[in-house]
C-alpha cells in the first residue's frame, strides 16, 4: 500500500488519547510494528503500565478508527513498558534493577500502612509488573508476617542480599535478620546505615515498582530515604477521623520538605460493610481522606473498606488480594493500584517533557 496510507492510518490513531497523559498514542509513541498488508492493519500499542483500567477501550477506539479508514481487519496487540520516573537532576543515583521507588507512609501508627503496602505491592503485580516490597519500618518489621516467609536472606556471588520471593513479589526485611520478638532498639546513625545497605547492596531484579513500606510518622527513616534514592513519589495512609488526618496532613509536608511528591492519598478503614444486609455505616467518619487531598491539592487514590479478611490474610501470611482477588475489598485495592501506576506513568511523562523542553503535564485528580 503507499506511504500516504499508513500516513493515513497514523493521523487516525490520533485520535485515540491516554486519558491520563491527555496526549495522542501516536505523539507519545506507543503505536508500534504498524505494518499494512492487502487491506490489513497490524501493530501494537506499548502502554506505560499494565495496570492501564481502560486498556480495553482504548484498543476499541484504536480499532474502530483505522477501520473508518476502509480497512476491513485491523489487529492490535496491547503491551506495556513501565517508564522510569526518576528524575536525573535529583543528584541521587537510581537504584539498580529498580524503575520506580515509591514510599507508603502515614502519620500515625494504626492506619494499616502495611496492609495497604503489602496488598498494594500484590495488586500491581497481578496486573502484571514486576514489584518489590521493601521493609523498611525497622522498629515493627511486620511484612514477613504478612507475607507468610519465615527465611534468612544470602548473598550471591557479588556479595550482594538477595530478596526472597513470595506470591511473586521480591521481599527485602529487617525481620529476615532477627528473632520474631527480638526488639530492634538502634539510634539515627545505625538506621541509616540498614537503609542504605538494603538499597544500594540488594540485588533487585528487574523492577518495574518498589514498593517501601515506611515506618509510622516522620523521622529517620523518611530522611534517609531521600538523601540516599530517587523516589518517585510517596503515599500516604490515613483514616477518616479528624486525629489520624492531622497526622497525614504533617506526613504530606514532610514528603514535600524532602522534595519526594506524594502521589495521593489512600483512605483505609473507610466504611463498614455488613456481609448480610451490605448496609454501609462510616465508622469512622466519612470523606476525610479525600478532603485531605484536595485541601493539599495532591490526588486521592481510593477508599478501602473495613472488612475481616483483610485482617485474617494478614494474620495468616495470605493477603487479600491473594486469598480474596474477586472480593469487592480486592478490587479496591487493584483500583488503588491503577491509580498509583497512572500517576507514576504521569511522573515518568514528565521527566521526558522535561529533558525535551516541552510543557509538563496536569495530575489528574
Amino acid at each position: 500500500m503507499p506511504a500516504l496510507d499508513r500516513d493515513a492510518v497514523l493521523n487516525a490513531l490520533r485520535t485515540v488519547i491516554d486519558p491520563d497523559l491527555r496526549r495522542d498514542i501516536v505523539a507519545l509513541g506507543f503505536v508500534k510494528d504498524l505494518t499494512l498488508d492487502d487491506g490489513r492493519a497490524a501493530f501494537t500499542i506499548e502502554l506505560t503500565t499494565p495496570a492501564c483500567p481502560v486498556k480495553d477501550q482504548m484498543r476499541d477506539q484504536a480499532v474502530a478508527a483505522v477501520r473508518a479508514l476502509g480497512i476491513a481487519t485491523v489487529d492490535v496487540q496491547m503491551t506495556a513498558k513501565v517508564r522510569s520516573a526518576s528524575a536525573p537532576e535529583t543528584g541521587r543515583p537510581p537504584l539498580p534493577g529498580v524503575k520506580n521507588v515509591i514510599a507508603v507512609g502515614a502519620g500515625k501508627g494504626g492506619v494499616g500502612k502495611t496492609t495497604v503496602a503489602v496488598n498494594l505491592a500484590l495488586a500491581l503485580a497481578r496486573c502484571g509488573s514486576r514489584v518489590g516490597i521493601l521493609d523498611g519500618d525497622i522498629y515493627g518489621p511486620n511484612v514477613p508476617i504478612m507475607l507468610g516467609i519465615t527465611t534468612q536472606l544470602t548473598t550471591n556471588e557479588q556479595r550482594q542480599i538477595v530478596p526472597a520471593e513470595k506470591y511473586g513479589l521480591q521481599v527485602i526485611s529487617i525481620g529476615f535478620l532477627t528473632n520474631d520478638d527480638a526488639p530492634i532498639i538502634w539510634r539515627g546513625p545505625m538506621l541509616h546505615g540498614a537503609i542504605q545497605q538494603f538499597f544500594k547492596e540488594v540485588a533487585w531484579k528487574d523492577l518495574d515498582y518498589l514498593i517501601i513500606d515506611m515506618p509510622p510518622g516522620t523521622g529517620d527513616v523518611a530522611l534517609s530515604l531521600s538523601q540516599t534514592v530517587p523516589v518517585v513519589g510517596s503515599i500516604v495512609v490515613t483514616t477518616p477521623q479528624q486525629v489520624a488526618l492531622a497526622d497525614s496532613r504533617r506526613a504530606v509536608r514532610m514528603y514535600q520538605k524532602l522534595s519526594i511528591p506524594t502521589l495521593g492519598v489512600v483512605e483505609n478503614m473507610s466504611y463498614y460493610a455488613c456481609p448480610n444486609c451490605h448496609h454501609e455505616s462510616d465508622i469512622f467518619g466519612h470523606g476525610g481522606g479525600e478532603g485531605l487531598a484536595t485541601d493539599m491539592g495532591v490526588p486521592f487514590l481510593g477508599r478501602l473498606p473495613i472488612y475481616q479478611p483483610i485482617r485474617e490474610g494478614s494474620d495468616n501470611g495470605v493477603p487479600l488480594v491473594v486469598a480474596e482477588p474477586a472480593s469487592v475489598a480486592a478490587r479496591a485495592f487493584l483500583t488503588v493500584a491503577e491509580r498509583t501506576a497512572a500517576q507514576v506513568s504521569i511522573a515518568a511523562q514528565k521527566a521526558i517533557d522535561a529533558n525535551k523542553g516541552k510543557i509538563p503535564l496536569i495530575p489528574v485528580r
